[in-house]
């Protein structure tokens, strides 16, 4: 299972920005495996996240605004809905893994 991020590299929003570095100094921190994926940068892998992201989760007006969170095709959710997993400790649970990487593993 590989987690995937749909970013926007050439952002300019600053809030865009921030969040995005959020998500992903998170996942590299607790040493998560991910694919950042720049929607900027081909038109076929924004189109996919804005075809899989649910209804209930697309904004009234506009686009989803990235990060968006996908474990493989699995919808996770947003920044939001990031941040909160982040502060109910539930980050694991949020992007449909088992537990943490332990201590032993990342030595070894």
């Amino acid at each position: 299972m590989v987690i995937k991020v749909y970013i926007a590299s050439s952002s300019g929003s600053v809030a865009v920005k921030k969040h995005q570095q959020a998500v992903v100094g998170f996942l590299e921190a607790n040493r998560i495996n991910f694919q950042e994926v720049d929607i900027t940068m081909l038109e076929e892998q924004r189109l996919w996240m804005y075809r899989n992201i649910p209804k209930e989760k697309k904004p009234e007006k506009g686009n989803p605004l990235p990060p968006q969170i996908f474990n493989e095709d699995r919808y996770c959710g947003d920044y939001e809905d990031f941040f909160q997993s982040k502060e109910n400790n539930t980050v694991f649970a949020f992007l449909g893994l088992s537990s943490p990487p332990s201590m032993t593993d990342s030595m070894s």
